[in-house]
């Protein structure tokens, strides 16, 4: 066969493949089964969530391991306790500032690039982080270090949905949910053992080496699964091999430059918190409970080590009560799965939002009761467990409380799902960055007692909000010009 022939019968092949079923218009290039995410093997998905999971573990993880490194810092640097703690509040600050700017890139050139792209940056720019000369370069970086990290989490859950069909991806979406929680309590436990034994440059440098390694399982084993990226990138195909520009996908007929993209991106979500009062209140409630839980990075080595005579590496290991309490959470999911299948079927199929309100509940009750009692076992004789034992309820809180403020913006506020999900991930961010900088004066004026009592009475003082919300969200969503109705 001739080099002409063949050409000719790749281009045909290739034509048929983009007209087939297409009679409306035969040069728009439409999803077939093999080009479909969902259709792919599902160890080849779990293989994908496992990894994208890993990864946002990496991410949150490294937000707190500063938390062991401050007195290290501060000897290296000449510089005061409260400086220091700026490694945390500046990486999170990142954290939720980088949604806004990254967010509609992923919808202009995929999912991988932008892991790929943000994780290799990410592992570039903590070099300066574990190799810093001053406290300068080592802030600053540790600030553009979370910004990078913010820009994979800002698109990690939507690869996740992709992945999976509305009826299967209660699973993976719970294994992705639960892993930026874990991340800041796996933190402090991986940094104080090597505080413990090492100099303090060693915690960057065993990050760098877990940020490598999710560098190339992202690239060797997490596909593109964009769907409308993936039609541009074979509509793309198409006009190369039969030389034929008439191929399109929608996303190339689609209006507007990605500069008014990422201006709307910025806008939106304050637009809500401003005009929207149950998105407001429900956001302040997540802001208040992260900012609690990177308050504990403060908190409990004052609890450990001045009440309970902890080393370092002992105080690292106090977090696991909350480890524990959140992967107990997690255990629940089948519970859960039956009770929406059971709500489903009473509505017919489709259940309103504030049903997934119902496992806020859960977490609205059981985090002031985790606080409470930690607040009043921080005695020095009262024996070391029973704080820790008091932070299960407080961890497993937090998990149903996020997970179900999550679920519920997203549905709920459908039309605008991203933002409804920047705005909530930007206040959370400013509070988990505010909150352990004042820690330290708070629990000196107030004792371990009073401080952790007055936590605990704020996020008492927000518990009835996912009940209000059950009751009257709908009516609330019929009056909001963000929400569907």
């Amino acid at each position: 066969m001739s080099a002409r022939t063949s050409r000719q019968s790749a281009e045909t092949v290739a034509a048929e493949e983009a007209m087939q079923f297409n009679t409306a218009d035969p040069y728009l290039v439409t999803l077939e089964a093999h080009d479909d995410p969902q259709n792919m093997s599902a160890i080849r998905r779990w293989i994908a969530v496992l990894i994208i999971s890993s990864a946002a573990l990496c991410v949150t993880s490294a937000s707190s391991v500063a938390a062991f490194t401050e007195t290290g810092t501060a000897s290296t640097f000449h510089v005061s306790h409260e400086v220091t703690i700026l490694a945390i509040s500046l990486f999170v600050a990142g954290l939720g500032v980088g949604p806004l700017l990254v967010g509609p890139l992923s919808e202009v050139y995929g999912r991988n690039i932008i892991y790929q792209a943000s994780y290799v940056f990410f592992f570039i720019c903590t070099f300066p982080v574990a190799f810093a000369p001053n406290i300068a370069v080592f802030l600053v970086f540790r600030f553009i270090t979370g910004f990078l990290g913010s820009a994979f989490l800002s698109v990690a859950g939507g690869s996740v949905s992709d992945m999976f069909p509305d009826s299967q991806v209660a699973n993976p979406m719970a294994v992705y949910t639960m892993s930026p929680f874990i991340g800041p309590v796996l933190g402090p436990l991986i940094s104080g053992f090597i505080n413990q034994h090492i100099y303090w440059r060693w915690t960057y440098r065993v990050d760098l080496c877990w940020i490598f390694v999710e560098c190339i399982l992202l690239v060797a084993f997490v596909p593109e699964t964009y769907v409308p990226v993936i039609l541009k990138k074979k509509a793309a195909r198409l006009r190369k091999e039969t030389e034929n520009s008439k191929y399109y996908a929608h996303i190339d007929r689609i209006q507007g430059s990605l500069a008014s993209a990422i201006l709307v991106s910025c806008y939106t979500p304050f637009k809500l918190l401003l005009f929207d009062r149950m998105a407001l209140l429900l956001d302040t409630w997540n802001a208040l409970l992260l900012g609690v839980l990177y308050l504990a990075f403060q908190a409990f080595p004052i609890i450990f080590e001045e009440k309970h005579h902890f080393s370092i590496e002992m105080t690292g290991l106090s977090f696991l009560g909350l480890g524990i309490g959140m992967l107990a959470a997690i255990a629940t999911q089948p519970f859960w799965n039956k009770l929406f299948a059971q709500k489903a079927a009473e509505y017919d199929g489709s259940y309103p939002p504030e049903i997934r309100l119902i496992m806020g509940q859960v977490g609205a009750v059981l985090v002031p009761i985790g606080l409470f009692w930690l607040a009043f076992t921080t005695y020095a004789n009262v024996h070391w467990v029973v704080p820790i034992i008091a932070s299960i309820p407080f961890g497993a809180g937090i998990y149903f409380s996020f997970a179900s403020t999550f679920t519920y913006l997203v549905t709920a506020y459908r039309p605008i799902a991203a933002s409804a999900m920047a705005s909530n991930s930007a206040l959370r961010s400013a509070f988990a960055a505010a909150f352990p900088l004042f820690a330290g004066a708070m629990y000196n004026r107030l004792g371990t007692v009073g401080a952790t009592a007055l936590l605990a009475g704020l996020t008492t003082l927000m518990a009835p909000l996912p009940f209000i919300f059950y009751r009257i969200g709908e009516r609330l969503r019929k009056n909001s010009p963000f929400a569907a109705h």
